[in-house]
C-alpha cells in the first residue's frame, strides 16, 4: 500500500510539474510556434492542475512537508493562470454581444443565420453535411478547406443559395460561400500568401439593410503546407481589423482563425477595432478537434460589430470532418 502511495504522489508531482511547465512556457511573448501552440490546449492543462492539486492535498507527503506546501502553491497559481484565460467564456459571465430582444429575435427580416465548417478535404462524408445543412437551414454557408472534389459534391445546394463564391483549392485553403442574401461588391484577396483566399463582402438582409461580411481562413501557427506562414496570423488579423477600421457600417467577421479565442492573435479584433467576440460569456464551442473528445479547443469564430445581437450560438453535429460545424443566428439592431 505505501508502494502504491508513494507511486500515485509522484506521478501527481510530475503531471503538475508537467502542467506548470506549459503554463510558464504558454505564457512567454514569444513567435516561436511550439510555444504558441503550448496555449491550445488550456482547458486540458486546468484540468491536469486540478486533479494534482486535489490528489496532493489529499494524498500529502509526510516525508517532503515544506516542498508539499511550495509545490501547492506553484500548483494553484498556475490553476488561476489557465482559469483567467477561461474564465471570460464561461455561460455565468457577462456577455460581449448582448442577446437579442424577443421582438429581435422573431423579426426574420433582420435576423441572419450562418453556419462555418471546415470540411476536411480528405473527407468524402458530403452527404452529411448537405443534410446539416438542410436540417439547420443557415442563411449564409461558409465551407472551408474545400478541393474541387467538394466543390462538386456541394452542387446539390446551388438551387437553395443563388449567391455564391467558389475557391476550391487543393492546398485545403479554399473557401466556398453560399448565400441566400444578395451579396454586394464581393471582393476576394489571398491571406498573405498565395493560395489562401478570404472574402469580403457585403450582404443584404430582408429589411433591405446591409453589413460586411467577412470570411477568413489563415494558416495556423504550426509548420505544415506553408511552412512560412508560421507566426503570420498576427500579420493576417492586423489586416484584417485595418480593413474592418475603413469600413463603415455592421461588419461581420467569421471562419477557421486556426487559432484559439484567448490568444492575443485572435483578440486583436476586439483591441484594434469595434469588434467582439460573440462567444464571450456563451462557452468555449471546442470546434476542433471533433475526432478526439479529450483534445478540443476552439478555433472557429464569429465577431461581430456592436450593431449586432445574438439570437443563438451553437456547435453544429460531427460531419466526419476533424471540425465541428459552429452555427451563428444573429439580428440586426435597428436603434
Amino acid at each position: 500500500m505505501n508502494h502504491l502511495l508513494s507511486f500515485l504522489r509522484y506521478l501527481l508531482v510530475a503531471l503538475g510539474a508537467l502542467a506548470l511547465l506549459i503554463t510558464l512556457l504558454s505564457g512567454l511573448p514569444t513567435a516561436v510556434w511550439w510555444v504558441q501552440a503550448l496555449g491550445f490546449p488550456r482547458l486540458q492543462v486546468l484540468a491536469v492542475l486540478v486533479l494534482a492539486l486535489a490528489g496532493l492535498l489529499w494524498l500529502g507527503w509526510p516525508r517532503h512537508p515544506r516542498l508539499l506546501r511550495l509545490g501547492l502553491l506553484a500548483l494553484a497559481a498556475a490553476l488561476l493562470a489557465q482559469a483567467s484565460y477561461l474564465w471570460p467564456y464561461l455561460p455565468l459571465m457577462p456577455k460581449a454581444v448582448a442577446d437579442a430582444t424577443p421582438t429581435q429575435a422573431q423579426d426574420s427580416a433582420s435576423r441572419v443565420r450562418i453556419l462555418v465548417i471546415n470540411v476536411l478535404i480528405k473527407n468524402r462524408q458530403d452527404a452529411r453535411l448537405r443534410r446539416l445543412v438542410q436540417a439547420t437551414n443557415p442563411d449564409v454557408v461558409l465551407a472551408l478547406e474545400p478541393d474541387d472534389w467538394w466543390a462538386r459534391a456541394l452542387r446539390p445546394l446551388h438551387a437553395a443559395y443563388p449567391y455564391r463564391i467558389e475557391l476550391p483549392r487543393a492546398n485545403a485553403y479554399g473557401l466556398i460561400l453560399y448565400s441566400r442574401l444578395p451579396l454586394l461588391h464581393p471582393q476576394t484577396q489571398d491571406l498573405e500568401q498565395p493560395g489562401v483566399p478570404s472574402v469580403l463582402t457585403g450582404m443584404r438582409l430582408a429589411d433591405g439593410r446591409t453589413f460586411t461580411f467577412f470570411g477568413i481562413h489563415p494558416t495556423p501557427p504550426i509548420p505544415d503546407n506553408y511552412p512560412d506562414g508560421v507566426g503570420l496570423r498576427n500579420i493576417v488579423l492586423n489586416k484584417v481589423a485595418r480593413i474592418l477600421r475603413r469600413t463603415p457600417g455592421p461588419t461581420l467577421v467569421a471562419g477557421d482563425f486556426n487559432d484559439v479565442s484567448w490568444s492575443k492573435t485572435t483578440h486583436q479584433l476586439v483591441a484594434e477595432g469595434p469588434m467582439r467576440d460573440v462567444s464571450v460569456g456563451r462557452g468555449l464551442f471546442t470546434t476542433f478537434d471533433a475526432r478526439v473528445p479529450l483534445m478540443r479547443w476552439p478555433l472557429d469564430h464569429f465577431f461581430v460589430s456592436p450593431q449586432f445581437r445574438v439570437v443563438s450560438l451553437t456547435r453544429a453535429p460531427d460531419v466526419g470532418s476533424d471540425h465541428f460545424g459552429l452555427l451563428a443566428e444573429l439580428a440586426l439592431n435597428k436603434e
